[in-house]
């Protein structure tokens, strides 16, 4: 029976922490495999931002149309994300995981790295020049004109439609060749956690757990805090009752560690369980699994943090409001992809010019935190649609 590709990494993370204790520094004939299993994440990023931002745009129809119960989704999530990867900042700051670690001279020249300051990636979130933005690999400039050129297409109407079919084919075509590099991906973890190990020795384990603990704190405070405040708040419902109606949901979510499989449940609990309408849940959950996604920035964020202070490089506030911003576009505009988090978390380093090769530490833990932050982002979905449907004077069973 053929494997799945998460089974796969976990048998290639063990292998490479063999293979990295038994070669030690002569691991560094393996990195190639590394090497080459980033250069294909990055040569897919800037493409694949542009299609899946506005493709999704796109598919949201008119967007002066959205009425009410749009622009309370909106910024209900945006507000949420928000509040998420602040949280995650805040923790990251607080128990510093990577201080210490010291790989820097192991395992990259950061010579010529530099930081960007704040106020040259806020100059250069509107591109002078959109194909040097692309060439340059500047994020925030393909992110703000993919959302842009998504909005314009969306409200010329028929006029745009021959150009909105083309983004959505171009779309297609993206996830597809990203699955096809997701499916190279155990052989990029194992050559990456093999040279990790063979250079910095079993000493890394430590750090690790300390961000894994970093990171399933903050999904706790915002899940069993953030959340049930505004539940209780705005959605007038006990989060203690709301927590027993959509249990299923959720289990769901942390078992197959995908929102969108998860959709159907989480629909059927909604309207079974606490009473929302038709009408809201299949306007908020659908678009909830495809661009709220709170467990996934707040890992991005602390991961970005945690990479950035194991390889020494100090990141002031202004860069951490970038990676807030960046963490939360990220997380909207590449959703739907498989294996969104270790994608989007290109963009977000890419974004303050982080080095890439730092994912190979974080991958060991990865698969248990995206089944945890998974389960975070379908809760936040479900807390969103009861949210709406008391604004929108639903009678729910409270």
């Amino acid at each position: 029976m053929k494997l799945k590709v998460h089974t796969q990494i976990l048998i290639a993370i063990v292998m490479g922490v063999v293979v990295g204790v038994l070669l030690g520094e002569k691991t560094v004939h393996i990195k190639i495999v590394g090497d080459m299993f980033i250069r294909l994440l990055k040569a897919i990023i800037i493409p694949l931002i542009m299609a899946s931002m506005v493709a999704g745009i796109v598919s949201l129809g008119d967007v002066r149309k959205l009425g009410r119960i749009g622009l309370k989704t909106f910024l209900y999530y945006a507000a949420t994300t928000t509040l998420a990867v602040t949280v995650g900042l805040v923790l990251v700051n607080v128990m510093r995981p990577g201080v210490g670690v010291e790989i820097a001279e192991k395992t990259l020249d950061l010579s010529d790295r530099e930081v960007p300051s704040v106020v040259s990636i806020i100059r250069d979130i509107i591109p002078a020049n959109l194909f040097a933005a692309m060439a340059q690999d500047k994020v925030l400039s393909v992110i703000f004109f993919s959302l842009l050129l998504g909005v314009a297409i969306s409200t010329v109407g028929e006029k745009g439609r021959p150009l909105a079919t083309l983004f959505e084919a171009f779309n297609a075509v993206m996830m597809k060749i990203t699955d096809w590099i997701m499916r190279l991906a155990p052989y990029g973890v194992f050559a990456l956690m093999a040279h990790t190990i063979g250079t910095m020795g079993l000493a890394v384990i430590r750090p690790l757990l300390t961000y894994m603990a970093t990171v399933t704190m903050g999904l706790a405070i915002h899940a069993c805090v953030t959340l049930p405040i505004l539940l209780t708040v705005f959605g007038k419902y006990s989060p203690v009752k709301f927590a027993k109606d959509v249990f299923s949901a959720v289990a769901t979510a942390f078992s197959t560690a995908s929102s969108a499989a998860t959709l159907p449940i989480t629909m059927d609990c909604l309207q079974e369980n606490t009473g929302v309408s038709n009408k809201v849940t299949s306007f908020v959950l659908p678009l909830g699994a495809t661009v709220n996604m709170d467990g996934t920035a707040l890992y991005e964020a602390v991961a970005a943090m945690f990479i950035a202070q194991a390889y020494g490089i100090d990141l002031g506030i202004g860069h951490q409001l970038l990676i807030v911003l960046t963490a939360t576009l990220a997380s909207v505009g590449a959703a739907a992809i498989p294996g969104a988090g270790l994608v989007t978390m290109v963009i977000v380093l890419r974004a303050v010019n982080l080095p890439l090769e730092g994912i190979g530490m974080i991958l060991a833990v990865d698969r248990i935190l995206d089944m945890l932050r998974t389960a975070v982002n379908v809760w936040g979905d479900a807390c969103g649609a009861v949210v709406v449907a008391n604004l929108e004077g639903e009678q729910l069973n409270k």
